[in-house]
């Protein structure tokens, strides 16, 4: 029995997690949960499904929501740090599914704490960088990204040093073939609709965007040791590959599967063990085809983008991804262009990285919250004209 923290609980990876552990209760328990307080009907109804011992939410008023919910047999109730407080909890596994650099700490609390972590959320160690992969032994960083859990599948068709690059897919989102001049007028509502997969609001605008392609990378580069130059992003519309990796020898090893998040979720708490009958398999009477295509780099700029700031380490990361996350706010509230979403975070990394870029080797965690606020304040300040 593995006893399992999930940190943001009510948002789409918490709610999937919940369904796998929910079907393999003789494997797994939930000892605690956290969630941001908007859904605390839905929080209500996990802990009395799960009845874990503590649950953390943001702040008095939605412990007191939460508290009226559950009436007096409710968990230990935990609100300023409790996050970090759940993370340092005694268990197996601590699922990340917190959104934002909100989760850097956290990330790192529990691997110093010495469980497993299942990482959904991308950003603290996209933007934490060394500071988390040093702070991880081998084995303990598990990604709940399909395209990192395919790498992570791959990777047992060879030895390490055996290894020529990782090739990342991407479904190309909803505007993939249009041109440039094409997207200038797409709205909100086409950009959230997504050909493959159902995911939170800024992911999908940024699987629209190629944001989060470009975010995938950084973190493939950070997970699995790899020089960025040495990671290729391909299109593949119909997201049944997942990802590949390519050997020295000239063999691809490819991890396939329909399109259902709770395959590496189930891979994740369970690894390095899979759980029988995660997600459903293919249908293998029905023919299928599998199109790959290159990435239009001029029409989606963002993956080249992410390499830039990989490249350049240190804070880069962590501005890229706060200025996109104001700008995504903006173009779903009508204040911003889709186009203008990576030209405004191109303008406000370029500003950065001439002046109060924080280099790798004098990297902190309070060094990168501050590029996070100094970029959400820039980007705001860009907005605003």
């Amino acid at each position: 029995m593995r006893d399992v923290v999930i940190l943001g609980s009510t948002g789409s990876i918490g709610t999937q997690t919940l369904d796998v552990i929910d079907r393999n209760r003789d494997r797994f328990r939930v000892v605690a949960l956290s969630a941001g307080g908007s859904r605390l009907d839905l929080l209500a109804d996990q802990v009395r499904s799960f009845a874990p011992a503590a649950v953390a939410v943001p702040d008095a008023q939605a412990a007191l929501g939460l508290a009226q919910r559950l009436g007096s047999n409710g968990p230990e109730l935990l609100t300023e740090d409790g996050n970090e407080a759940l993370a340092a909890r005694p268990c197996d596994v601590v699922v990340n599914a917190i959104t934002g650099a909100a989760g850097l700490r956290p990330t790192l609390v529990a691997l110093r704490a010495g469980v497993t972590l299942a990482l959904a959320n991308k950003e603290s160690l996209v933007i934490g960088g060394r500071l988390v992969t040093g702070a991880a032994s081998p084995g303990q960083l598990i990604p709940i990204d399909s395209e990192h859990s395919a790498i992570l599948q791959s990777l047992r068709g060879g030895a390490r040093g055996e290894v020529r690059r990782l090739i990342l897919t991407a479904s190309g989102g909803p505007f993939r073939g249009r041109s440039r001049a094409e997207l200038a007028d797409v709205t909100p509502a086409q950009a959230l609709a997504h050909p493959s997969w159902t995911m939170g609001r800024v992911i999908t605008i940024n699987s629209a965007t190629l944001v989060n392609k470009g975010l995938e990378v950084l973190e493939a580069a950070l997970l699995y040791q790899m020089d960025l130059d040495d990671i290729t992003v391909v299109v593949h519309p119909s997201s049944d590959v997942h990802s590949m990796v390519e050997f020295c020898d000239g063999a691809t090893i490819c991890q396939a599967s329909p399109p259902d998040m709770r395959l590496p979720i189930a891979l994740a708490l369970g690894w390095p063990e899979r759980i029988p009958d995660a997600a459903p398999g293919y249908d293998w009477t029905v023919p299928r085809d599998w199109h790959f295509e290159p990435l239009d780099d001029a029409v989606f700029p963002a993956v080249g983008l992410a390499r830039r700031c990989g490249k350049a380490a240190g804070t880069a990361p962590a501005v890229f991804n706060a200025a996109n996350e104001v700008c995504v706010d903006a173009f779903c509230d009508g204040r911003l262009g889709f186009l203008g979403i990576v030209d405004t975070v191109s303008a406000i990394v370029a500003e950065h990285l001439s002046s109060g870029h924080v280099p790798d080797e004098q990297l902190s965690v309070d060094a990168v919250l501050a590029a996070d606020r100094w970029a959400r304040q820039r980007a705001a300040e860009f907005l605003a004209g």
